[in-house]
């Protein structure tokens, strides 16, 4: 990267300044609306602006967060790991991470050689990329569309592991270029230069990490099945995770084949039957370990699942798989 921009891109902020002179939290007058947590853009974009950058703040973890625009990272030197919606994230020099409005986010702390630089896009910006992809479906116009629309189907972000490809690293010098430089034709470049530099990602599809949100929610709620399963709901699952339990409940069917409460009765099961096996808990004792008060249902559930009762698989029973 060019010296020039790294240099001004290094420098220690007001921010940071305060952070190492003893400040435990970030500032965030500079970012949020009283004690919410959406970065909101008319705190960081000038009226009538569609883009702006910032360096991203070290020194400190940058606690969770939703931005009501797009945000773009891409790391100019060093690393930092962030956490998206649940998934953690490590981003390498020379890489670039896109997040729609939607994802949840946090950074772990940086250090001082670690330089990132966030974009802070208004969705309208990238009219002009949507129209550079054409029509063909791919994760990157689906990631447009659903930005553009302000919906949530997609993919919260994409991560494209592109440090060895020259002219997507060029681009990306030229957008910070035609950013920190006041002129009359500013946002047009830039704004051309962005659909130039998603038309060499679309080239480089093979260097992209995403994962699909209902992927990520159904993953997310089958760990939350396995810690929780002795006195976990669905309301308690999708509160925890951010997410609509209507909507939750169906994309859990819809992926696995299964309503949550029938993984929750196999979980509860399949566990019962390892505690019957390598323990001497009495059976109504494990009963109530899985989840189960009513010890008669229990005994119902069990024998349906593995042919016998409890305490007949106890005596004479084949091992739980593992």
């Amino acid at each position: 990267m060019d010296p020039t921009i790294l240099d001004q891109l290094r420098a220690v902020t007001p921010e940071e300044r305060a952070i190492l002179e003893g400040r435990t939290t970030i500032d965030r007058a500079l970012y949020m609306e009283r004690e919410g947590t959406v970065i909101n853009s008319r705190r960081l974009l000038a009226a009538g602006k569609l883009i702006t950058i910032r360096p991203h703040t070290r020194f400190i973890r940058f606690p969770e967060h939703t931005h009501d625009y797009v945000e773009a990272v891409y790391m100019c030197a060093g690393e930092t790991t962030h956490i998206v919606d649940g998934e953690t994230l490590h981003l390498a020099q020379g890489e670039l991470l896109f997040m729609n409005q939607h994802a949840r986010h946090q950074v772990l702390r940086a250090e001082e050689q670690d330089i990132a630089v966030n974009f802070i896009v208004l969705p309208d910006f990238f009219l002009t990329s949507l129209a550079a992809l054409g029509e063909e479906e791919t994760p990157l116009r689906r990631f447009l569309v659903d930005c553009l629309c302000g919906q949530d189907r997609g993919p919260g972000y994409l991560l494209f592991r592109v440090a060895q490809v020259e002219p997507v690293q060029n681009l990306v010098e030229n957008l910070l270029f035609a950013l920190l430089r006041e002129t009359g034709h500013r946002q047009k470049i830039s704004q051309m230069t962005m659909a130039l530099l998603f038309l060499q990602l679309l080239d480089h599809t093979e260097k992209l990490t995403f994962r699909d949100r209902e992927e990520a929610a159904v993953l997310k709620a089958l760990k939350y099945v396995e810690t929780r399963y002795a006195d976990g709901s669905l309301a308690d699952a999708a509160r925890r995770l951010h997410y609509d339990p209507v909507w939750l409940s169906r994309e859990i069917k819809r992926k696995t084949g299964k309503t949550y409460t029938q993984l929750v009765q196999e979980k509860r099961l399949a566990q019962a039957a390892f505690l019957l096996w390598e323990t001497d808990r009495r059976v109504s004792d494990v009963s109530l370990a899985v989840g189960y008060e009513n010890i008669s249902y229990f005994h119902r559930l069990f024998a349906a699942a593995y042919g016998r009762s409890p305490k007949s698989y106890r005596d004479g029973g084949a091992a739980p798989a593992s």
